[in-house]
């Protein structure tokens, strides 16, 4: 008989069973919009992740090409060529990146210019005294001793960091 209770109408003609057949489906939907929504936001996360690493990496290889121009073997066109050529392919690099957050996180684009600009004051003027150094002909000669200082890119590094994080 209970049975039977359930499968009776309700007073508008409408069964319980009824009812369950599209509650289910609807909670179903909603669990599947609800994780498809949670995975795009890890995807454009992790992807946004990406973007930044590769624009911070980009200044790093900035950064290096005053001990890369220090250590080179010797002073010939090809040498002073593809070193020029690393360079100006770096500066490529970070144009790119800055152009690329000023359209998906503009928030970051104005810290990543700063960074930018700094690494290039610090680096240029590094690159400049490289050049003037004899290359380097000795296993010996390969350690420089002291590091180019890097004060004021590395706090400009800490600081667009800081604000990639808050916009992951």
């Amino acid at each position: 008989m209970a049975v039977i209770a359930a499968a009776q109408t309700t007073d508008g003609g409408w069964t319980w069973a009824q009812t369950a057949a599209l509650i289910v489906p609807c909670i179903a939907l909603f669990g599947a919009y609800f994780t498809y929504t949670l995975n795009q936001r890890a995807v454009r996360r992790e992807r946004r992740a990406k973007t930044f690493a590769e624009a911070l990496t980009a200044v790093e290889e900035y950064l290096e090409m005053p001990y890369r121009i220090r250590r080179r073997p010797k002073s010939s066109s090809a040498v002073r060529q593809q070193l020029t050529d690393e360079v100006s392919g770096l500066l490529a690099q970070m144009a790119f990146h800055q152009a690329w957050l000023q359209i998906e996180a503009s928030a970051v684009a104005g810290p990543y210019a700063t960074l930018v600009a700094t690494a290039r004051a610090e680096a240029g003027a590094q690159m400049s005294l490289a050049w003037d150094q004899p290359p380097i002909t000795t296993d010996g000669g390969m350690n420089l001793g002291s590091p180019y200082p890097r004060d004021r890119s590395t706090a400009a590094r800490a600081d667009c960091i800081e604000v990639m994080r808050r916009h992951l």
